[in-house]
């Protein structure tokens, strides 16, 4: 009964429709969470983790109290008009067409290096089309570079996409420590992307110097500095190993009573759907865990990943970036986190998953949500199909991803 829900939320999760059920990614979730409880798969008394058994705890509070927290900080700064400033300063900067690309990636993957690569990749996205039609450019390879440098940046740390804080929630690891082993793959990793970027687009980027004028920023100064001074201290408190999900939850109720605007217009910005979508998987994850085909699927795969150390984290990362994209990543990193704990190496596992489960965003247009939200809110601008941009996300993916295995190895193996 478990594998049945759990198939039937994933063909919602995948993006298809049934010509009887208007269900979306969301709702196929909450479909899928509602009936593991109805047919008896997973009690009421799992889901609202009243167990005294961590054990039979289904739903991970802290991970959505985490990305509830960052949310809120990163709204606090959109309402400070941070994004739009920050970006039209930065690209001012840049006086070709190539440096544009450059600073465009480079801007998307430093904030969502520190804030959830979905927000990011939503507040940047209508700057960068305002400031490609002014400069008459083509705007394709500058919304690739706001979704591929957002899902490159976000690899460095547990706050820069979802599916990290999943892993932290379950790994245990501190937050300065996952940095110092993700920073150099997350670097490289933008760098990667913006030579392919430079170089596949090279004959639509000309070399003639242009001057970018987009609307000017009306910034709320004081609103942008409390904020960006209680964000560097929650993530001092996350290096210092504070609990990540109280301190950023406590850093943003800290804006919320001192910035003079009434809470209801940030909590309105907060993407609540994301949190009922995070809460509904963890349900029908945690049932296909308890009816034990979680492990059944694990032992599926056991002989890609068996021999020595080096053999089985090679496997387990082909398996990471491949299954990412067709379970997509963030069901995949919360079924897969059962498996870590079992690998010779489990600190490079997490690393390993992290890293996979993150850049396999980059293989395919719906490979991530914030490749869909980019081309989402270019849509009447820019036509982007499945294979045109696989013909771009493939070489990217698959030279970064190899560029960062090899980095994660050497790291463990030094250090």
């Amino acid at each position: 009964m478990a594998l049945a829900i759990f198939l039937l939320t994933y063909v919602f999760i995948a993006g298809a429709r049934l010509p009887f059920l208007k269900l979306d990614r969301p709702g196929g979730a909450l479909l899928g969470a509602v009936l593991m409880v109805v047919l008896g798969v997973v009690t009421p008394a799992e889901v609202f983790n009243h167990s005294d058994n961590p054990a039979r705890h289904a739903v991970d509070f802290d991970t959505l109290v985490l990305l509830l927290g960052m949310m809120l900080l990163a709204a606090y700064l959109a309402q400070a008009a941070f994004f739009r400033t920050f970006g039209a300063y930065t690209v001012r900067l840049a006086h070709t067409p190539r440096l544009l690309l450059v600073a465009v990636t480079a801007i998307s993957a430093f904030l969502s290096a520190f804030l959830v690569n979905d927000t990011v990749c939503l507040m940047l996205t209508p700057l960068v089309l305002a400031v490609v039609e002014d400069a008459r450019l083509p705007p394709v390879p500058y919304l690739l570079a706001v979704c591929m440098g957002s899902n490159s940046g976000s690899v460095a740390t547990f706050t820069g996409n979802p599916q990290n804080m999943l892993i932290q929630g379950a790994s245990g690891l501190s937050y300065a420590s996952f940095a110092a082993y993700m920073a150099l793959p997350a670097l490289l990793s933008t760098a990667i992307v913006i030579a392919a970027l430079v170089y596949l687009f090279r004959t639509q980027l000309p070399a003639k110097r242009f001057d970018p004028q987009p609307p000017p920023p009306a910034p709320d100064r004081p609103l942008m500095g409390v904020t960006l001074a209680v964000l560097v201290g929650v993530v001092g408190a996350f290096f210092a190993g504070f609990p990540m999900s109280w301190s950023a939850l406590a850093g943003a109720v800290l804006v919320m009573a001192v910035a003079r605007i009434e809470p209801r217009l940030i909590l309105e910005r907060v993407d609540f759907v994301l949190l009922v979508f995070f809460a509904s998987l963890f349900v029908v994850v945690y049932g296909v865990n308890k009816d034990g085909w979680a492990d059944g699927i694990r032992e599926l795969f056991a002989p890609l990943m068996a021999g020595p150390a080096w053999r089985e984290t090679l496997g387990f990362a082909a398996l990471t970036l491949v299954a990412s994209n067709l379970f997509s990543n963030v069901p995949f990193v919360m079924l897969a986190r059962t498996w870590v704990p079992t690998l010779q190496n489990v600190e490079l596992g997490w690393h390993v998953l992290a890293l996979g489960s993150t850049l396999a965003g980059n293989l395919t247009l719906v490979g991530s949500v914030a490749n869909l939200i980019v081309f989402e809110a270019a849509r009447g601008k820019v036509t982007m199909s499945f294979m045109d941009y696989l013909r771009i996300g493939l070489p990217v993916t698959l030279l970064s991803f190899i560029v960062g295995i090899a980095v994660l190895l050497a790291e463990h193996a030094l250090f």
